[in-house]
């Protein structure tokens, strides 16, 4: 009989794959967690509280005077640990260290022109995913998650499965790509193939899909629509698989694209999904439609694109001067 207790990291780390959240939020997780307890002399976080949660937080803008994005993510990293792993409900703790709020700045946006230029320039690798964040209004997370069973062609439809604010959502399938997807989906069965006939074929599953329906990993409808072109080791099992296209490589792509467009505005992939729901606005689409299309909790969220509308109609005002 084993009788090893699991480490409290370990711990952390199932319960994160239980939930299906991503590679890269287990290890920025587990990274605040190590360092939250390494601030406090390695004190079990049992033993720790309110004070020690406010006196760790303060370190961080204080001190290491990080952004506000990033101690945001320090805090969500230890709310996960002491509601999810601890089972201690800090609702009324009322957790008052220094922390910055951040700023809530209007979106850049692309024209339909610029738009274009950029999709023009995308080279033919990363044409199809590119078109399909603006298309769809996908973040690039979004897009690289797509399998092949998660395209409708029937009801020309693309489903988004557990997206940054967890709830699965439908979006229309672009009916200009309809026959790339296709043709996308041929190319990926060809490749599943002979990846299957060299002894690998077999694709990231979430956790406890995984453990339910062990062979579900080398079914051709659970392979990625953007696959990578050589296989790389799963660092959570170790396992030789096909994972789907590196974000920073779709990015990079995307910047040479908007050089050579020779566009003046910062372009990053967060950019199409800007543009779609912008353009959308513009074309009458209304803002609990838009919403439901981008996946936003609250329509709040989405009213920011109507500020961005707003800026775009001041440039039809004329100055008193020029009247």
């Amino acid at each position: 009989m084993n009788s090893k207790k699991k480490k409290l990291l370990d711990i952390v780390r199932e319960k994160i794959r239980l939930k299906h959240y991503s590679y890269s939020t287990e290890r920025t997780y587990v990274y605040w967690i190590k360092q939250y307890i390494l601030f406090h002399n390695k004190k079990h976080p049992i033993e720790l509280e309110k004070e020690h949660i406010e006196q760790f937080l303060t370190k961080l803008a204080v001190k290491d005077k990080i952004s506000p994005t990033t101690q945001n993510q320090a805090f969500s990293a230890l709310l996960f640990l002491y509601r999810e792993i601890l089972g201690i409900d800090m609702s009324s703790w009322n957790i008052q260290a220094l922390r910055a709020q951040e700023r809530k700045h209007i979106p850049v946006v692309l024209t339909k022109e610029e738009t274009n230029k950029i999709l023009l320039y995308i080279s033919n690798e990363y044409s199809l995913i590119t078109h399909l964040m603006y298309g769809c209004g996908l973040r690039m997370n979004e897009a690289l998650n797509i399998r092949i069973k998660d395209l409708d062609f029937g009801f020309d439809k693309i489903y988004i499965w557990d997206s940054k604010s967890l709830k699965d959502r439908t979006v229309p399938l672009p009916q200009t790509l309809k026959a790339k997807l296709l043709e996308q989906v041929k190319k990926v069965k060809q490749v599943h193939k002979e990846d299957m006939k060299n002894g690998y074929g077999s694709v990231y599953i979430p956790y406890a899909l995984s453990k339910k329906y062990p062979n579900a990993k080398f079914e051709t409808k659970w392979q990625y629509l953007f696959p990578m072109k050589s296989l790389s080791k799963d660092p959570r099992t170790k396992e030789i698989r096909r994972h789907h296209l590196h974000p920073q490589t779709v990015g990079r792509n995307i910047k040479v694209a908007a050089q050579k467009a020779k566009l003046t505005k910062r372009v990053t992939s967060h950019i199409f999904r800007h543009s779609y729901a912008t353009h959308l606005l513009q074309n009458g689409i209304d803002l609990r439609t838009i919403q439901e299309l981008l996946g936003h909790k609250s329509v709040e969220t989405t009213m920011i694109y109507t500020h961005v509308v707003a800026e775009m109609n001041k440039s039809k005002v004329f100055s008193p001067l020029d009247m």
